[in-house]
């Protein structure tokens, strides 16, 4: 089946997608995303994706490309259109096409709009997390608003590649006063010889995951001691585990860290409960 993406009102095959060469995502990195599972055709927490896009919208003052009702409806028919069942669904708003200059354009400049989705094996990665991941850590040097989830990632991608150059799946952003912070594509967590999952605050300095927010609720109802604080690099490498969390890894097991592993370097109980019980608390959308 040939891949079929939205663009500004249309559904074009993949291949042929495509912006206008000035539309200021492209020149600036001016606009935001959201990324939602999909499961069983199904797409995953869409209230709570949709809620975090329209804050990311009205932070960086970019107004909504149609209304919600119909945003959702586009994530679904690119889903369908897609054979989708298992996997993600992408959505990308920027401030629109306009003459290259630093300040807004025109107010009446429509903002655009893309949506693709693919497809993801379940068994590989409950195979990966079966495994655990490797992590490593680079200094936080991205901008302070990472609470808007938008489009500007360079920081992100330089820090996955190094992850990947050494052979890890994330990296993990560490502040000039030892904190980690968040990986650079998900949120991060350690549980203490104490049996206590802590995970830094989502006030502000990392990204409200809403996979995140779901673990949360879920650590709760099962009865866990979760502490919302920022952690070290030192106490994640003394932890008894660790994992992370994102959309498009859910709950993944965190089974070395630069190189040393954490805990007995392999997956650990609280981690694969939390993943294996996930999604009796996500919400779904029919």
């Amino acid at each position: 089946m040939s891949r079929i993406a939205y663009v500004n009102g249309r559904y074009l095959p993949h291949q042929e997608a495509g912006i206008h060469i000035e539309d200021r995502g492209y020149q600036f990195a001016d606009g935001v995303y959201e990324v939602c599972e999909v499961r069983h055709g199904h797409l995953i927490e869409e209230r709570r994706h949709l809620d975090r896009l329209d804050r990311s919208l009205r932070e960086l003052r970019i107004p909504a490309p149609m209304s919600r009702t119909a945003l959702g409806l586009v994530l679904k028919e690119v889903v369908r259109r897609n054979g989708v069942i298992n996997g993600s669904v992408y959505l990308q708003v920027t401030r629109g096409v306009a003459r290259r200059e630093h300040v807004f354009p025109a107010p009446d400049t429509p903002p655009s709009l893309v949506v693709t989705a693919r497809r993801a094996n379940p068994a590989t990665q409950e195979a990966t997390a079966l495994h655990g991941v490797a992590v490593i850590s680079v200094p936080e040097n991205r901008w302070p608003r990472v609470d808007i989830k938008s489009l500007s990632l360079l920081p992100n991608v330089l820090a996955k590649q190094a992850a990947k150059e050494a052979g890890a799946r994330e990296a993990w952003f560490v502040d000039t006063d030892g904190y980690v912070t968040e990986g650079a594509s998900s949120n991060a967590w350690i549980v203490t010889r104490g049996g206590a999952i802590v995970t830094r605050p989502a006030e502000a300095g990392i990204l409200r995951g809403i996979t995140r927010t779901v673990v949360v609720e879920v650590a709760h109802e099962l009865g866990y001691q979760l502490e919302e604080r920022p952690f070290t690099l030192a106490e994640a490498r003394e932890a008894a585990e660790a994992f992370i969390t994102a959309a498009s890894t859910l709950v993944m097991p965190v089974v070395t860290l630069d190189g040393s592993p954490i805990g007995a370097g392999h997956p650990g109980p609280v981690a694969t409960a939390l993943r294996q019980r996930f999604h009796d608390f996500a919400e779904v959308t029919a």
